[in-house]
């Protein structure tokens, strides 16, 4: 979600609305009872849903399906912040009967802590129930994409990126539940999350966003996100929304919004997979994709909101779209020739509720017309209103609709740091450890009693954090966010007796280097989100490089950590002794950080993407199909590649063993791997399984990820690991270019690999089509 402009608090204090605690709406009532059905908390959904409908106006079904921005409900009515005013909620949940708001990344109360975040909506919804003539509930949405990140004293967990580097959709849905809990002890029910985008262009400024390049990976992750949200304990639910509906990551120039032409053999196969996946976890909602597709703006795409979403994958629950992208298909796309038009065709497309952060009458009143003018029917506009109300019915809104603003603080401060850790912990990807005297560098031992710490990174918690944190783009100038630097993490992790310097310039970094037994050097990126997140050189900075250039010249060892949304190329910066990739690791990174550095943890992170030798080879990713390539880095060339990782242990990948040597087409493979832990210490490994094609109709990569699993291994042990290969992770569209036929399994040849060992699959022939299908 994008919000285009920066919070504003308001320059006069203004009077606060009065909260207070109301009974709970829904009591179950009696057979003889004379309250409304939908009423009713322990009648069926469905028919709660379809007895609200018809009591509705026209005016109250339209006004459920839009969303305005929170700005819009204090101050001035604009984008003032401040508290809460009784003329601007007025004017937009009473006079227009808005059935949900949103907090974009900025938008909060005049005080950020929990229980004001938490008064703040209880007073949105107070407001929205005591003038709705029915008494529904409103949905509350946040980006809540890193943790409850909007709200100061919560904790901030690593992006999803540095997530998708641990492999782990166990951690993922961990995070994903914890996440969730702080959002419902603010009052909130809707967080916009998870991103099933893949990671495939470094120039894009929502990279980090990702679960990185493969869309199995990416697909396992975002599922294991759902599942978190969606079955979070507690007295109050949260729906997930899986975004952004589709092929949001692969911008034509890079840029973030820019339109995308790809082929349909390619859309349907690889960008789409990872969303179906995490869809059929049980996603409630999804948000569109704010950039066009082939030609076709997203938000009016009836192929790809209601044939692919409905149709084929069976979803039922709301599609929202991004921020003004419905007017959008007016005023920039130019297939509207007006507001109402445009409406109309988002609609009809499938989009059951506009956000219009900012203008919310020009809707209401652009879809009344477009109804009264024959553009949408009165069917459609019950279907799309009826799923915003079941949804509010399935989160228990009609029974549960506030919270207890006072339990906010202590529900959230400092509530999930051990978890954060572990998260940043493991997404930590060691991808270089020279040996230095015939040792290696890392992990930093005791005899290391000088540690020089360097680079602008090393002490700065706002771009430890990122993007959307507490912010839009950045924790705002002014606020503290608290948390532990990489600097802080070192000298609390450091042995007794050994000095850690902290270099605040080159000169100095590069004269104090000369006597340190090892120089950490952190580098990377400044935080930022979306557009003004985008790279069109993704690279080390010139003056970062020349920092490293430095170090390396006193001789002495030299540790890079960088700390970034996206692998960049290093120049100069390369080759030193040792690499860690960070990502973006939240609050708790110094700790986490330190924790790899000085081998209290065994990293165990791998790389969700493929890291690139030089800039300019864009969009990367290692199922580059094969050509007739002839040019110098054309194929898939990179510094590390997807998967890649280092340990302070090592293993051996001792064999790979299929259930059956042929199985029809359209049916799962039995896979089973025997590793070992070949080195001195306990170790996680990363156990993957690619697929490779000898003979294929359509072309195949050279390898593709098939399944994957994470195994712990104490020193010196081996086990076997049994995994499941679906067929869909096996499908391809037949065909010619159009690529219009179904996915599924060619017959032939498939050689499973898992480390230097392979098997061979026959695949014979069986169910003719749409065997492809989970």
């Amino acid at each position: 979600m994008a919000l285009r402009t920066r919070r504003r608090h308001a320059a006069v204090a203004l009077t606060a609305l009065a909260v207070c605690a109301a009974a709970p709406l829904g009591v179950p009532v009696g057979v003889g009872d004379a309250q409304p059905l939908y009423r009713d908390a322990r009648a069926d959904p469905d028919e709660r849903t379809r007895d609200l409908l018809r009591r509705m106006t026209l005016d109250e079904k339209i006004g459920q399906m839009a969303q305005i921005a929170v700005v819009r409900l204090q101050g001035d009515c604009h984008e003032s912040g401040g508290e809460l005013s009784r003329a601007c909620l007025k004017s937009v949940l009473d006079d227009h009967a808005v059935g949900s708001v949103l907090s974009g990344g900025g938008m909060g109360p005049p005080r950020n802590t929990p229980g004001d975040w938490a008064r703040m909506v209880n007073g949105v919804q107070k407001y929205a129930l005591d003038h709705s003539r029915l008494r529904v509930p409103v949905l509350y949405g946040v980006d809540a994409v890193h943790g409850h990140n909007n709200v100061l004293g919560a904790t901030v967990f690593p992006h999803q990126i540095g997530l998708a580097a641990a492999w782990d959709p166990t951690l993922v849905r961990a995070v994903a539940d914890t996440t969730a809990r702080a959002v419902a002890a603010t009052g909130m029910d809707w967080n916009f999350t998870p991103v099933a985008d893949l990671a495939r262009d470094r120039r894009w400024g929502r990279y980090y966003e990702t679960f990185g390049e493969d869309p199995l990976l990416a697909g396992a992750l975002a599922a294991a996100a759902v599942r978190g949200t969606e079955s979070a304990a507690g007295a109050k639910k949260v729906a997930s929304t899986v975004k952004h509906l589709g092929g949001y990551s692969e911008p034509a120039n890079g840029h973030d919004r820019v339109p995308a032409d790809v082929s349909p053999r390619y859309l349907q196969d690889t960008l789409l997979a990872p969303y179906r996946t995490a869809i059929h976890a049980g996603a409630k909602t999804v948000m569109v994709n704010s950039g066009a597709l082939n030609g076709v703006p997203a938000t009016a795409s009836r192929h790809l909101l209601t044939t692919v979403l409905r149709r084929q994958w069976g979803f039922t629950g709301v599609t929202v779209s991004d921020w003004q992208d419905v007017r959008a298909l007016w005023t920039k796309y130019k297939v509207a020739a007006d507001y109402p038009h445009a409406i109309a065709l988002a609609v009809n497309a499938g989009v059951d509720m506009a956000m219009e952060p900012y203008e919310v009458r020009e809707f209401t009143e652009g879809l009344r017309g477009a109804v009264r003018a024959g553009l949408v029917s009165r069917e459609r506009i019950d279907e799309a209103a009826g799923r915003v109300l079941r949804l509010k019915f399935d989160l228990g809104l009609f029974e549960r609709p506030f919270v207890d603003a006072e339990r906010a603080n202590t529900e959230i401060v400092g509530t999930g740091r051990e978890l954060a850790r572990r998260a940043a912990t493991a997404s930590q990807v060691l991808l270089r450890n020279e040996k230095h005297h015939g040792k290696n560098v890392l992990p930093i031992g005791p005899s290391a009693r000088r540690i020089v710490v360097a680079g602008a990174l090393a002490d700065d918690i706002v771009d430890q954090a990122g993007g959307w944190t507490v912010g839009w783009h950045r924790v705002p100038a002014g606020v503290k966010l608290e948390g532990t630097t990489v600097l802080e993490g070192i000298k609390a992790a450091a042995p007794d007796g050994t000095r850690v310097v902290h270099a605040g310039n080159t000169a100095q970094a590069a004269r104090e280097a000369r006597t340190a037994d090892v120089t950490v050097v952190v580098v990377g990126e400044k935080a930022a989100a979306e557009g003004e997140a985008d790279s069109p050189r993704p690279e080390l900075a010139a003056d970062q490089q020349a920092l490293v250039s430095a170090l390396r010249a006193s001789g002495r060892p030299v540790v890079v950590v960088v700390i970034a949304g996206r692998p960049l190329v290093l120049g100069e910066a390369a080759g030193t002794d040792g690499l860690l990739m960070s990502w973006l690791p939240g609050t708790e990174g110094g700790h986490a950080i330190a924790d790899v550095l000085f081998g209290k943890v065994n990293p165990r992170g791998r790389l969700p993407v493929s890291w690139p030798r030089r800039t300019g080879n864009e969009p990367l990713y290692y199922q580059q199909l094969p050509g007739t390539n002839a040019g110098a880095e054309s194929a898939h060339d990179v510094a590390y590649d997807f998967g890649d990782g280092l340990s302070y242990t090592t293993y051996r990948f001792d064999s790979i063993a299929l259930a059956a040597s042929s199985v029809p087409a359209g049916r799962e493979v039995g896979v089973t791997v025997k590793v070992s832990n070949t080195g001195a210490r306990d170790g996680d490994l990363v156990v993957p399984v690619y697929v490779s094609r000898p003979v294929s109709d359509v072309l195949a990569p050279p390898r593709k990820l098939v399944a994957f699993a994470r195994i712990h291994l104490k020193a010196g042990q081996s086990d076997t690991v049994r995994l499941t290969v679906p067929p869909s992770a096996l499908a391809v569209t037949p065909g010619d270019l159009d690529g219009a036929g179904t996915p599924r399994v060619e017959q032939g040849a498939y050689v499973f690999t898992a480390g230097e060992r392979t098997a061979t699959l026959d695949v014979t022939p069986g169910e003719p089509a749409g065997n492809a299908r989970p």
